[in-house]
């Protein structure tokens, strides 16, 4: 079976190319030693619709297709790595877990910066003591009133300590077993954001791990169904692991 990009396609690839020899080859090495990337930087990729491209135009996307995030992103790695899997990130980890499960209302308050790249999301699955079982989820969420009371830790999330990180969405177990997930704004009492973390490579990617003392969300920030959590969240990854090919693909 046959297969080609369209013109379209190559059409954003053109584009995308320009942006990364014009404002990323020539300031890599200067990403690379302050180990992040500049806020101007994924503010100006926003501009490009680079964050928004999946999304349709009635929550401030673009439209465009998966495929074009992959020659987005694939073209943003062949000049540096960080960059490609911030956009990747941003995109599959952040932004799209609140288009998929989250409600009008959700979707109303947090998707207009995050698809425009005004803001960055994360997303909290990974645990100290999970590795990649991404079903040992130990951190708890419990219902106190209005409010649910999260308690654990998250590790290895990116985009999770930006100056611009609106939200985390995270899984925790709820008093009833189930996994499910919750969305945590930036600066919520009780949710600390640990130094970045010093990598081997990829060091402008925001790297971070979390830890959840006693933080206080409102009832209405449960991400989806109750107890749907993992399988929401394993579906994110599905398409994760596409894009990442996409930024190898760069990378080589």
């Amino acid at each position: 079976m046959a297969w080609e990009l369209s013109e379209e396609h190559e059409q954003l690839r053109g584009v995308v190319a320009d942006f990364a020899a014009r404002e990323v080859a020539p300031r890599a090495a200067e990403f690379d030693a302050a180990g992040a990337l500049p806020v101007e930087l994924i503010h100006a990729m926003g501009d490009l619709g680079l964050f928004g491209i999946t999304f349709p135009e009635s929550v401030g996307g673009g439209g465009g297709d998966f495929t074009s995030l992959c020659v987005a992103i694939e073209e943003l790695g062949r000049v540096d790595q960080s960059v490609g899997i911030a956009l990747s990130a941003g995109v599959g980890l952040g932004a799209n877990p609140i288009y998929s499960f989250g409600n009008a209302e959700q979707q109303e308050r947090w998707l207009p910066d995050l698809v425009s790249g005004r803001a960055l999301g994360a997303f909290g699955l990974t645990e100290p003591d999970g590795g990649s079982d991404a079903g040992a989820t130990r951190t708890k969420a419990r219902r106190d009133g209005d409010e649910w009371v999260i308690d654990g830790a998250k590790a290895f999330i990116t985009n999770s300590g930006t100056p611009i990180t609106s939200i985390v969405t995270a899984t925790a177990r709820d008093e009833d077993g189930r996994i499910s997930a919750y969305i945590i704004p930036s600066g919520t009492p009780g949710f600390e954001v640990s130094p970045p973390l010093n990598k081997l490579g990829w060091h402008a990617s925001d790297t971070h791990d979390l830890t959840f003392d006693g933080v206080r969300v409102p009832v209405g920030n449960l991400l989806g169904e109750p107890g749907n959590g993992f399988r929401a969240f394993l579906q994110i990854l599905d398409d994760g692991r596409i894009a990442l090919s996409a930024l190898s693909l760069g990378m080589a």
